[in-house]
């Protein structure tokens, strides 16, 4: 591969990673609201979630705006940062697991409905369609500049849209059916992928292969 063509490969990872840390951005402010006004933890922690994973973005950018061309995921000093920023966004995603699922467990007990959310169902059904096209550009970019990282931030993202199905059916059922205890089952869903995103994250320590 030519330097000028890993530029601009490199360039195209930089372009996709401000892209989804914008999505980031608008899904955790959107997720988070709705799931306030509404008192829905599963929505509340798919957009805590999602602030965790502008972290996890915002290390990867870093990476490929820092990096040489040739040297995305080899230097120390890269990697130093990698895997600080990996224990970092994983033991904040155990916290959030351990949270969502005690307040979810909370909620079963008192059976404490939450509302319906519109606004939480648009999203999660967005994200269903923004993530996937994401996914798939940064894979394509990852293995053209062959970057763990980027590869890593791509595998996070195929956690966030099994989230975000999680999220819509238990949002949905609750809206169509009634059903006050989808919100919090849904929440729970979410809580399983988390432990497994933050199990990777943290991976990370010791191989740069996984999220950050």
């Amino acid at each position: 591969m030519s330097v000028r063509a890993s530029a601009a490969d490199i360039r195209a990872g930089i372009r996709v990673e401000w892209l989804s840390i914008a999505w980031m951005t608008v899904e955790a402010l959107v997720s988070i609201a709705a799931g306030l006004a509404a008192r829905s933890i599963a929505l509340i922690g798919f957009g805590a979630d999602s602030v965790i994973e502008l972290v996890s973005a915002g290390v990867v950018l870093w990476r490929l705006r820092l990096e040489p061309v040739d040297a995305v995921a080899t230097t120390p000093r890269g990697e130093r940062a990698e895997r600080q920023a990996s224990r970092v966004v994983g033991w904040s995603l155990l916290l959030l697991a351990v949270y969502i699922a005690g307040r979810s467990a909370y909620n079963l007990w008192t059976q404490d409905a939450s509302d319906s959310s519109p606004v939480g169902i648009a999203t999660a059904a967005a994200a269903l369609v923004v993530m996937p096209w994401l996914i798939r550009t940064k894979r394509k970019v990852a293995s053209a500049i062959n970057s763990p990282a980027l590869k890593g931030d791509a595998a996070c993202g195929v956690v966030c849209v099994y989230m975000a199905a999680t999220l819509l059916a238990g949002l949905v059922l609750q809206a169509v059916f009634g059903w006050w205890w989808a919100d919090p089952v849904a929440a729970l869903g979410i809580v399983y992928f988390i432990v497994h995103e933050a199990r990777e994250v943290l991976a990370a320590q010791s191989t740069p292969d996984c999220c950050a």
